[in-house]
């Protein structure tokens, strides 16, 4: 009798990394392998790698060093994502347990790879270049939500900011066609998904290989899908952030009212610095743009405080931006510094507590600036799609269409089941999240 095929999958970082490991479990399972809940129960262990934050190759390492003991009762170990790109082959020289490293350009080689693994090799490796013009596509995606479906229209990254490592761990910018997007999107449709959303390291660098439709006309192609009721998109570039773009959720009601844009410093200089290819009064004529929709979109982005030569004037610009704009939410970090990037030779010269004070600062101000922005949602009436439920507080947890958390009473017998949609009356305001009753 064959022993049967388990795996163990752990996905750390973005929502990239947790798509991808969806179409790695789809593929594993058509491969004939069954997914276990924990490592000891597993004969493949694989870890999908994120390499953007701050010692991120060192958690991987550590988390191997960890479940080594695991090899002795032959067990497998694969590294696959971000780090296994960036460290390639120097995985086997810290972790000679580990048989197969493999970069997200190359998991559609993943079925090849597997069989050369059940046939006994122990250094496989996957690391294609950022030249590849291939895309990780599979219909045997394992889709672990049941009512939000993600899809990757654009992978890899051509920008080059000199503190990012995505162009060297995932590759140059290559597009699906429009239409494997909507066939994708009407199957999901039909499988009952009610949400959508768009993903790419910069979603909206998107090219179609087939000419037919921008990222604007895509979206809202999207939207249009029949039981489809929500259409998310993630994450957006300055550079490339069109102002038909605004158009187009202003005209699809299914478009959520909400944009990402990272603007990661207020400074002219920093961004020159930073490769960002954009001034920030090219960043604030589109978030004019945005602000001139016909409908109020939240506006979220991101922020790095404490780059190479940032001096406390270019923090205030950041700080003046901060207060311009009125963020509905800030993910805010400390600079540091990435294996391969160009900002690595910069001299960082920033002591960590002035980093840290910095951020600090940054932090309380917009906590400040998101109290006032929820404060003005008490008493409005909003969609709500329920997430899940806190029992022990009597109430329902869920996201509005501005991606806010909503939290909500419900003195039902039965919860609303996860992926449905209510009307709730905002009561209640925190800085990072709502609270409201259904109607």
């Amino acid at each position: 009798m064959a022993t049967e095929k388990t795996f163990y999958l752990e996905t750390f970082g973005c929502q990239m990394n947790a798509h991808d490991s969806e179409k790695v479990i789809g593929t594993l399972r058509r491969q004939g392998y069954r997914q276990v809940e924990a490592e000891e129960d597993a004969g493949l262990i694989l870890y999908n790698t994120c390499s953007i934050r701050d010692k991120a190759e060192q958690k991987v390492f550590n988390r191997l060093n960890d479940y080594k003991k695991l090899y002795k009762l032959g067990k497998r170990f694969a590294v696959l994502g971000c780090v296994a790109q960036q460290e390639g082959e120097k995985i086997f020289d810290r972790a000679p347990y580990v048989s197969l490293v493999s970069g997200s350009a190359s998991y559609r080689k993943l079925p090849e790879m597997l069989s050369r693994l059940e046939a006994g090799e122990s250094r496989i490796t996957g690391l294609d270049d950022r030249q590849t013009d291939e895309t990780f596509e599979t219909e045997f995606t394992a889709r672990q939500n049941p009512y939000r479906a993600y899809i990757t229209i654009i992978e890899g990254c051509d920008k080059f900011c000199s503190y990012c490592v995505v162009p060297y761990t995932r590759g140059k910018e290559r597009s699906r066609t429009s239409s494997s997007v909507l066939t994708e999107a009407w199957r999901i449709a039909d499988l009952g998904y009610t949400e959508i959303q768009l993903l790419g390291q910069n979603v909206n660098s998107y090219r179609d290989p087939e000419g037919k439709r921008s990222f604007a006309e895509l979206l809202a192609a999207v939207g249009e899908v029949p039981g489809v009721r929500r259409v998310r998109f993630t994450t957006s570039h300055p550079r490339d952030f069109t102002r038909d773009i605004v158009e187009a959720i202003d005209s699809v009601p299914t478009l959520c009212d909400h944009v990402h844009l990272p603007v990661q410093s207020g400074s002219a200089r920093i961004l020159a610095s930073m490769a960002r290819e954009y001034t920030p009064e090219w960043y604030l004529e589109r978030i004019a743009w945005i602000k001139s929709a016909k409908r109020p979109i939240s506006i979220s982005t991101d922020i790095i405080v404490g780059f190479p030569g940032e001096t406390a004037d270019d923090f205030i610009k950041t700080m003046d931006l901060l207060a311009e704009v009125e963020y509905d939410c800030v993910f805010a970090f400390r600079y540091s510094a990435r294996p391969n990037t160009p900002a690595l030779v910069m001299i960082d010269s920033i002591p960590d507590a002035e980093k840290a004070q910095w951020l600090q600062v940054l932090l309380e101000r917009q906590r400040e600036i998101q109290r006032i922005n929820y404060s003005k949602h008490i008493g409005d009436i909003v969609e709500v799609m329920v997430e899940g439920a806190n029992p022990a507080r009597g109430q329902i947890s869920g996201r509005s269409s501005q991606n806010k958390p909503v939290n909500f009473e419900w003195s039902g017998p039965i919860a609303p089941a996860p992926g449905s949609y209510l009307r709730v009356k905002i009561i209640g305001a925190f800085p990072n999240s709502l609270v409201g009753q259904a109607v």
